[in-house]
């Protein structure tokens, strides 16, 4: 990543915060994260940690075209991803894991990186069912503006939409009509790309296509999806136990909607651990539900630190016990995938 990429994060960040912030009290905010009964968050960290390894599961379901490979071992490595996605700009995570998998597994980071995409598109696609679920809600909440503590809720789900369900169609065609699509690259690379790079850029291509084997069947989406959703009410579950640590309650359909769309809002750029896109919508979310915005502010920073730090440690453990052999497998990882 460019430097003025990382500034740019930072400053997506401190607008996206002080949108939200500039009208509260410092005082108060901390008043109620020191008031939280913090007890809540462990049940709150177990129901995630069991996403997590529905998210593991998930994986390997993707991946049997190319490797059986067990749930528990999938474990380790999606948890050091979620590490490198909250530490690292840019959702490095994703890349992290990829060639995690390549260095342990042996499966080509190219294909890999195939699943990882379309398990982001279904996650993608589940939030923003979460937010039409609740469409009516939505609706009351902003009105005619669309805009709720100085966020385009309407702007953010509209581009959400534009941008995971294009996404999906394009993906699934490409894994129904795998002959169609291998033709459209090998003409795109012989058209736009130099002698030298082709066949490196073809061999990429073809290996990330087989990535995406498992949406070549129905039914087999079908299940991607319902593991989705199972997952992202799992972490729905969290928002639910943390919310029991304050002074205040919403239905759980309110906080379906809070986790479509503060997920989609950290889809734009940021400083690392999505700091102020994940927390701003969360906060205007609540406070628009007639929650004081201070306890709405405490929450959703507390929400926060709880699916930040458990799953960052643990990644952090996973990968301190077997580190990646960065000089192989991350260096030079588009040499590899073209092997």
């Amino acid at each position: 990543m460019k430097r003025w990429q990382f500034w740019l994060g930072l400053l997506i960040s401190a607008v996206f915060l002080y949108l939200v912030l500039n009208r509260l009290h410092p005082a108060e905010i901390w008043a109620a994260v020191k008031s939280a009964r913090y007890g809540w968050l462990l049940p709150g960290v177990g129901v995630y940690f069991l996403g997590v390894y529905v998210r593991a599961w998930r994986w390997h379901y993707m991946l049997r075209p190319l490797k059986k490979i067990p749930t528990r071992t999938m474990f380790p490595v999606v948890a050091i991803g979620y590490m490198g996605n909250n530490i690292y700009p840019a959702r490095a995570g994703e890349v992290l894991r990829a060639a995690i998998l390549k260095d342990r597994e042996g499966v080509p980071i190219s294909a890999s990186l195939a699943t990882v995409i379309v398990e982001r598109i279904f996650d993608g696609v589940v939030m923003l069912a979460f937010v039409f679920l609740n469409l009516s809600e939505l609706g009351r909440l902003t009105g005619e503006s669309g805009v709720i503590g100085g966020l385009s809720i309407r702007a953010i789900t509209l581009g959400g939409s534009l941008l995971f369900f294009g996404a999906l169609v394009a993906f699934l065609l490409a894994a129904m009509f795998p002959k169609v699509t291998e033709r459209m690259v090998n003409w795109g690379v012989e058209r736009f790309l130099p002698v030298k790079l082709r066949e490196k850029t073809r061999a990429v291509a073809l290996r990330f296509l087989t990535g995406l084997e498992s949406l070549r069947s129905p039914w087999e989406a079908l299940m991607i999806f319902f593991t989705t959703v199972l997952i992202w009410l799992l972490e729905t579950g969290k928002y639910w136990f943390v919310m029991h640590a304050f002074d205040f309650e919403v239905s759980f359909f309110a906080l379906m909607l809070m986790n479509g769309i503060v997920n989609l809002a950290t889809t734009i750029p940021s400083a690392p651990g999505y700091v102020g896109t994940f927390d701003a919508p969360g906060i205007a979310l609540l406070s628009a539900y007639g929650v004081p915005g201070e306890m709405a502010a405490g929450y959703t920073l507390v929400l926060h630190g709880a699916l930040w730090f458990p799953i960052t440690l643990l990644g952090a453990y996973y990968y301190l016990r077997q580190p990646l052999r960065w000089g192989k497998d991350v260096v030079r990882a588009p040499q590899e995938a073209a092997e």
